[in-house]
């Protein structure tokens, strides 16, 4: 019985039905390129230890957006708190 083969995890051309959780968290901190990025070299080289310029560069960026990210929380907070 021939199965067919499994789609690539690395095909970005899905149907909208499809959005992946993941790809739709990674896509909103806007560091989704650095991500597919890195998902190549691995696939590419099935070795992360090759993949280290493009670790950095996703990690810097999702740092930069966690740190965004909880300065907005912060704010959010300090203005609920005034305004109570």
């Amino acid at each position: 019985m021939a199965s067919t083969p499994s789609p690539s995890p690395h095909n970005r051309n899905r149907d909208e039905d499809e959005d992946d959780l993941v790809d739709g968290m990674i896509s909103r901190t806007g560091c989704a390129e650095l991500h597919y990025a890195l998902q190549d070299c691995m696939a590419e080289h099935q070795d992360w230890r090759k993949c280290q310029t493009e670790v950095q560069k996703f990690k810097e960026c999702m740092t930069t957006f966690q740190n965004t990210r909880k300065e907005q929380l912060l704010k959010q907070r300090m203005s609920a708190t005034q305004s109570a």
